[in-house]
């Protein structure tokens, strides 16, 4: 994926998580972007808040040293992308742009990730209702049944990765897809709700029962994030 594209993408997610400031309480953070630059998103709540289904301190070192590691790591990449762009440095452009879709990838992928989550309080583990509840139905037969089908894919990926319910723009279906790694959904499928089954996002509380998480991430997921990106 470009850098363009991918610097695309985030600032088009800064302006989004700019007009719907108001709709922070739900859980949609938002993509920050200052001066060119990725930004580590705050999170509309506590760390333990997702307890029992994800205990604090996982969601403290996710959030604060993982997907703070991927912003720093964008931001560097994309420096040394510019300069290497002003010496016309073809062959730095070149060795770069993995580097740039793996941190820019996990920068994308988080956010949507703690947008994806909320608290029992806050609505999380309800389920999705309007046009999102229909497609999901009209696809998958029921939304259990598209459970049933997320935690399989999920369990499926080898090695570390991402599984996600998108709308393809195409048609309006919404269908399950897994990513490798922290390939971002793009393209013609819109990114609706992501569940991370990379170990760190685990492993702590859970260890090598991932199906056991797989099944708990249900709890907090707040389906009002994902009916806002369903069109």
């Amino acid at each position: 994926m470009s850098t363009t594209l991918l610097r695309s993408f985030i600032f088009r997610s800064a302006l989004r998580a700019s007009a719907s400031a108001s709709s922070r309480k739900a859980g949609l953070a938002g993509t920050t972007f200052v001066r060119g630059k990725a930004t580590l998103p705050d999170l509309p709540y506590d760390y333990g808040a997702l307890e029992p289904a994800i205990s604090g301190k996982i969601m403290e070192l996710h959030h604060s040293k993982h997907h703070n590691t991927y912003v720093t790591s964008f931001n560097n990449a994309t420096e040394q992308m510019a300069e290497a762009r002003q010496k016309e440095d073809i062959q730095t452009q070149i060795a770069l742009q993995p580097l740039i879709n793996f941190h820019g990838g996990g920068h994308i992928n988080h956010t949507l990730f703690w947008e994806n989550l909320a608290p029992t309080s806050q609505g999380g583990g309800e389920p999705p209702t309007g046009g999102l509840s229909k497609a999901i139905n009209d696809s998958y037969g029921s939304l259990d049944a598209m459970k049933e089908k997320f935690n399989a894919a999920l369990a499926g990926i080898q090695g570390s990765g991402w599984a996600w319910l998108v709308q393809d723009t195409q048609t309006g279906n919404v269908i399950i897809k897994t990513y490798a790694n922290q390939d971002p959904v793009v393209g013609q499928f819109r990114p609706l709700l992501g569940i991370d089954a990379w170990e760190h996002a685990y492993y702590l509380q859970y260890q090598n029962r991932k199906a056991e998480y797989f099944n708990a991430v249900w709890d907090v997921i707040n389906w009002k994030a994902a009916e806002k990106r369903f069109k």
